[in-house]
């Protein structure tokens, strides 16, 4: 690798001594000051050759200054301190002006976070546009080899998040992330894959490449299935196109509002409350929120200030609790949760193979594309499989087939869940592959 030096973002003394500065020139009744700061890059191929090297650096910050109920926020990405004067002053006057906040909340005062450093890799925040070339060329030398076409990116981030307010907040987070996403095609066979971590070293790039070419080889040729439900066992790279829609939709507003599928009812239809506590899915499951999980390592709190701490979420099928904002637990009389971000479901020992070797028939999906809400009250969602759809016999991957539309209720998809596999970290989230029955496919697809 190259050699190690220090990125060139502020270091969390100079992100502090700035949010502190900034905060100490408010004229406002009370402020809150926000800093994001990052350096990313990425390199793009497709056709088996590197077409694009992008390198972004990216500086904002904002004020948010307020009187009373009122408030008005204003952003500057100059470092500059003329130019945060005048941010500052574009923020008190429009907040001056501004209407009353019906759902206003006091700043938050000091908090208690979590006592970890998240995973902030120097090899990460330094891998040169040469160094990610070298790696790529490899790609593209195994595709070649297989007489694949291989498009892609290869991509590495490092960001710094720092906060304060005129109560006394103050805390500043910064950490790393490497990304590999990889297609590989051959005649009318398709296969992907997409891997992330806090680090460049941790991704089998190699190992992948060649996964995803022997699939792309295999998915060629496919047969027509009749549209119908079916047992499937789902990658964890098409499984989080599918959970994060539960965890996001567990909102205790929209749920005491009535307006989830976590909304209770009576008999006459009239909405009473939430279904927290209720055994609605299968015992398998098990989400937790847990940004300090190995293989994320990532922030310790949210952009408002809260605690990103470790949470149950879903305990043996139940749901444990919901997600507050600070204005809703101040009605209803709760602690604020923030965001169920990032999302971690617990997995087992097996691997993928063993489920498809514990399988009779079925269907395995390698990717879950396009997917939109079908009725947002019930969380019914459609979709597409793409990249690599394979019939399942007697414990074997059978034969590709042709790719399916699905309309599915998701809180009944994680109710029929029957086994699951190693977790692995996708995006953001910690998700394993999942073997569920009853999946319904409403038709088939042209999508390739």
């Amino acid at each position: 690798m190259n050699p190690v030096t220090l990125p060139t973002l502020p270091s969390q003394d100079e992100a502090l001594s700035l949010i502190e500065a900034t905060i100490k020139q408010s004229q406002a009744e009370e402020v809150f000051v926000s800093l994001s700061a990052s350096e990313s890059a990425l390199s793009r191929f497709s056709e088996n050759q590197i077409g694009q090297n992008i390198s972004k650096n990216r500086f904002n910050l904002t004020v948010t200054s307020y009187f009373g109920k009122r408030s008005a926020s204003a952003s500057t990405t100059e470092l500059d301190s003329e130019a945060i004067a005048q941010t500052l002053r574009r923020s008190e006057d429009l907040a001056r002006f501004a209407p009353e906040d019906p759902e206003w909340v006091p700043l938050l005062p000091p908090q208690t976070y979590e006592q970890r450093t998240p995973a902030f890799d120097l090899v990460t925040a330094n891998l040169s546009p040469l160094e990610r070339g070298k790696i790529i060329q490899k790609v593209c030398s195994l595709c070649r080899r297989a007489g694949v076409d291989g498009s892609g990116t290869l991509s590495t981030s490092v960001s710094l998040q720092a906060i304060g307010n005129s109560e006394g907040l103050l805390a500043c987070d910064r950490e790393t992330e490497a990304d590999f996403s990889f297609t590989a095609r051959q005649e009318d066979g398709s296969s992907w894959s997409n891997r992330t971590a806090w680090g460049i070293e941790l991704l089998p790039i190699e190992e992948i490449t060649e996964g995803v070419i022997q699939r792309a080889i295999a998915s060629r040729h496919p047969r027509e299935v009749q549209p119908g439900d079916y047992t499937v066992i789902f990658e964890a790279a098409a499984m989080s196109s599918l959970l994060p829609w539960v965890i996001w939709n567990l909102d205790a507003r929209a749920a005491d509002e009535g307006r989830s599928f976590m909304s209770r009812t009576d008999e006459k239809g009239k909405f009473i409350g939430n279904r927290v506590g209720e055994q609605m899915f299968s015992s398998l499951v098990q989400v937790r929120r847990d940004s300090a999980h190995p293989l994320l390592q990532s922030g310790r709190f949210f952009g408002d200030g809260l605690s990103d701490r470790y949470l149950e979420i879903i305990k043996d099928g139940v749901p444990q609790t919901l997600s507050y904002s600070r204005y809703w637990a101040q009605q209803q009389k709760k602690e604020p949760t923030g965001s169920f971000y990032p999302i971690v479901m617990l997995g087992s020992e097996n691997h993928l193979a063993d489920l498809i070797e514990q399988t009779e028939r079925g269907i395995l999906v390698s990717r879950a594309w396009y997917v939109r809400y079908v009725n947002p009250r019930t969380l019914e969602v459609t979709g597409m499989t793409r990249d690599g759809t394979f019939w399942i016999e007697d414990g074997q991957l059978a034969y590709p087939i042709k790719n399916l539309r699905f309309n599915q209720s998701l809180p009944e998809m994680l109710s029929n869940l029957e086994a699951l596999s190693q977790v692995q970290r996708c995006g953001s989230s910690v998700i394993p592959g999942c073997k569920v029955k009853d999946f319904h496919f409403s038709s088939i697809t042209d999508s390739v």
